[in-house]
């Protein structure tokens, strides 16, 4: 599962608003989440199922094979939620005998004819319709719906949106539309008969065996899942797709993908064969699956998820050239999730307690791809941006890595397990080195195939491989909670020619960890590997020849930490120019934005970063300068010209059109109105604003160029101005994303607030229905990320009500519309009963 995450923008306010609601207990008495336990073994999972689409329901048979999973049981209880259950029976040599059961609170359970001993299976069929709009549990910020099945636009009323079905079981949301025991450490196969219309195409775990055609223009198609896997990776999609086929070796790997997008899933999906060649290596594990296809859902509830064979994303997967130059944003999540199909289908979590050892190697595979493909570096960036989030994000301190005291199963979707988790796997992959870290990945993959593991598990094949003890790592980072909060001093001593650095950790429980240290002696660094001791202070010697020009303590960047760290932009520009690590350039380039046009050394750094061969540190020096400053124009204007025409990164011409119309001088003019046509988003985006600083008059002809839909939240907040202030209605629709949430980015933001605040105001006075819709989903899809906090709930509230107002007084003045106000009408007011 990759979760959906709002505008960091939007997301900086949530959580700061809602700390509370991030903490796992919420205040509430702590409860022990014991592993589920197994009562019952699931055998195979047999369905035929056809589709309501105009009750949104799924009628279905089952023919389910278990047995008593030790203790001999004459019960089945199944989850089976919102549902109507017609006929239970058991099944044997192809006839039914009648079964009573009691079906209440979503628990069905089953008195079946006799008896039965460990390993004595039997089949019980059941006849039932799944109704998931009467699915009582609800979302959470992770997955931000729960009801299991989903019908998307199934009367066809949205001209533009697609008719589909896809399903979502993680957490336990498969019973809603199949009675399964809906525990993670259940695992079975599987087979689907579905039957839908002939014009659409379906996609379930497993290889199609075969197809039908049926009466009345069906189809039913015959999937087969032979492996053992978790009853929450169970996956049905349905939809008018084209099949874009690839493959790996001899496994077929397909990309579904709507037919607008087509032509582009080669660009979005292509890398897939070599991500499976690669991380296939690099765990000498090859892909257990017989197959591989990756599937998009409209108004998906999260992110992606990881079914097994079948991954389905959101349609934000769903881009186009102009996006696509830029940069696939979307290329770490298929990394993400393919991991999954050995780090959480292979070998699953026995309990959402034990999460990390699904979601952290998933999210520390997006570094091993990064790593491999585009470089240490891109690598280093990717998780530098990931533990800042765990960092800098309130409520995460307090909680364990795996955490057997959660409220809700859906509280440890969260920064810890995500990017903390894979922050702590590089650190252990550092600590032991590739080689014992892979192998004893291996050795887990191995051990526990087509089975469930936990932590300790993980740690045991560690060690078998490696010969190192690793319950103080395992302590400390997975089953404790927080990080070193460090401060560092040093002093000279000339007698001994030493200098004394001293390592504070200033959290209540102190970690052991090895650190590496920089030590700058004539302008050189020297690098120390040190071992901190779990003590508040530590005091190591280096021999110097005189007083050290600086220290740089997490030389490596690897220690997952808070550093307390005061350097001059003379040290800075020494640390960027000798460092060999990323982490350290990007840090020191970081540190001086209060001091550029103010110091010399930050010029200098600034023409430094711009040659830097890393794409990232390039665009970030180009954003802290400021060109309009003559003495900045003259050191660095030249090579700024120079990347803004010729740099192979789109990204970096763009932000280097940005960093020269500062100086609204009109030479550069040409420059502007070419970028205004290239292919590149990001090019447009910022030669738009460039021409119009000069020229305001042609902000309506240009601003129609740029395709903002799916639009970075970066592009999207330098154009909204624009578009709001010269009313180009074509991109109404395209900048809800941001007005939805203008209460919010005001108080970060407050001049781009604004310019969301009258954008808001601007839909809401227009009959438009798409933007409209739009921010009602926005919001209602938003919801669960905001939790419990009354504050919150108020603002939104508040926000939909003026707009309905609006709306209202609209419809007043226009009763010709009124079929098209009316629906505006109707989607605000649900969105208003959400928030009640």
């Amino acid at each position: 599962m990759k979760k959906a995450i709002l505008s960091i923008a939007i997301l900086g306010i949530f959580f700061s608003a809602n700390v509370s609601a991030q903490t796992e207990t919420s205040g509430r008495e702590k409860v022990y989440r014991a592993t589920h336990t197994k009562v019952t073994e699931l055998k195979h999972t047999k369905l035929k199922v056809n589709f309501d689409y105009q009750k949104e329901q799924m009628n279905g048979e089952e023919w389910l094979t278990a047995a008593p999973f030790f203790y001999p049981a004459n019960e089945l209880t199944l989850d089976a939620k919102g549902m109507l259950i017609h006929e239970v029976a058991l099944e044997a040599n192809g006839k039914k005998s009648p079964l009573k059961y009691d079906y209440k609170d979503d628990v069905l359970k089953i008195t079946l004819d006799k008896t039965y001993q460990k390993n004595q299976d039997y089949t019980v069929y059941i006849k039932y319709t799944a109704r998931p709009n009467e699915v009582k549990q609800e979302g959470s910020a992770a997955i931000n719906d729960a009801k299991g099945l989903y019908f998307i636009n199934a009367q066809g009323k949205d001209p533009d949106m697609p008719t589909q079905i896809w399903t979502q079981g993680e957490t336990e949301s498969s019973s809603a539309w199949f009675p399964t025991i809906d525990k993670s450490n259940q695992k079975t196969t599987q087979e689907i008969y579905m039957t839908v219309p002939d014009k659409y195409v379906t996609l379930s775990n497993g290889l199609l065996k075969d197809s039908q055609k049926e009466a009345n223009g069906l189809r039913t198609d015959h999937w087969v899942m032979d492996k053992r896997h978790s009853t929450y990776l169970f996956f049905m999609g349905v939809g008018e797709y084209a099949i874009v086929k690839d493959k790996w070796r001899n496994i077929a790997v397909d990309y579904y993908i709507e037919k607008e997008y087509e032509p582009y899933a080669k660009q979005i999906y292509g890398n897939t064969p070599e991500m499976i060649e690669f991380f296939s290596k690099k765990l000498g594990y090859d892909y257990p699956w017989a197959k591989y296809a990756q599937i998009s859902g409209r108004d998906y509830v999260s992110g992606a998820m990881e079914n097994t064979t079948a991954t389905l994303h959101g349609s934000d997967i769903l881009q186009k050239p102009g996006q696509l130059i830029d940069e696939n944003t979307w290329e770490d999540t298929i990394a993400h999730e393919l991991f999954h199909q050995w780090f959480g289908d292979l070998v699953t979590a026995e309990s959402w307690s034990n999460l990390t050892v699904n979601e952290s190697f998933a999210n520390y595979s997006e570094y091993l791809w990064n790593e491999y493909k585009y470089g240490k570096d891109q690598a280093d960036y990717h998780q530098m941006k990931d533990v800042n989030m765990y960092l800098t994000t309130p409520g995460n301190f307090e909680k364990n890595l795996v955490r057997f005291n959660y409220d809700s199963r859906e509280d440890v979707f969260d920064l810890v397990t995500y990017q903390k988790g894979g922050g702590i796997l590089h650190m252990l992959r550092n600590y032991l080195g590739d080689d014992a870290f892979f192998a004893g990945l291996n050795d887990y993959l191995k051990t526990y195939e087509y089975q469930n593991g936990e932590a300790h598990q993980l740690r045991l094949s560690l060690e078998k491989v490696s010969g190192k003890d690793l319950n103080w790592f395992f302590n400390q980072w997975y089953f404790g909670n927080g990080n070193p909060k460090i401060k560092y001093s040093y002093t000279f001593e000339p007698v001994k020619k030493q200098i004394a650095v001293v390592i504070e950790q200033t959290q209540d429980q102190p970690f052991q960890f090895p650190l590496a240290i920089d030590v700058y002696d004539n302008g050189k660094p020297k690098r120390y590997n040190v071992w901190v001791n779990a003590t508040a202070k530590n005091t190591f010697n280096f021999d110097v020849s005189k007083n050290a020009d600086l220290v740089n303590i997490n030389a490596d960047g690897i220690l997952l930490a808070d550093i307390t760290d005061t350097k001059t932009p003379e040290q800075n520009l020494m640390q960027f120019i000798n460092s060999k690590e990323f982490k350290s350039r990007y840090l020191a380039l970081s540190d001086i934005k209060d001091q550029v046009g103010k110091n010399p050394a930050a010029t200098k750094l600034l023409a430094a970063a711009i040659k830097d061969p890393y794409f990232r540190t390039r665009m970030k020096a180009l954003k802290l300068m400021d060109l309009s400053n003559p003495e900045q124009m003259k050191a660095l204007g030249t090579d700024v010209e120079k990347l803004a025409s010729n740099d192979p990164k789109t990204l970096v011409q763009a932000a280097a059109i940005a960093a020269l119309a500062k100086t609204k001088d009109k030479k550069y003019l040409p420059l502007f109105e070419k970028g205004v046509n290239a292919v590149s988003n990001a090019v447009k985006g910022s030669s738009l604003n460039a021409v119009l600083a000069l020229d305001p008059s042609k902000a309506n002809t240009l601003a129609d160029k740029i395709d903002l839909e799916g639009a970075s939240d970066e592009l999207m907040s330098q154009l909204l101005p624009v578009i709001v202030k010269n009313k180009v209605t074509s991109q109404m629709a395209n900048i809800t994303p941001l007005v939805a949430f203008y209460p919010f980015i005001k108080f970060q933001n407050p001049e781009l607030g604004k310019s969301a605040e009258e954008g808001y105001n601007w839909i809401m006075s227009s009959d438009n229905v798409k933007a409209t819709e739009n921010i009602t989903k926005i919001i209602s899809h938003a919801k669960s990320q905001m939790g419990d906090n009354p504050q919150v709930k108020m603002m939104i509230s508040q926000m939909l009500k003026d707009g309905l107002s609006k709306k209202m007084e609209l419809l007043r003045q226009n009763p010709q519309s009124a079929a098209s106000l009316n629906r505006q009408i109707d989607a605000i007011n649900k969105a208003i009963a959400d928030f009640k």
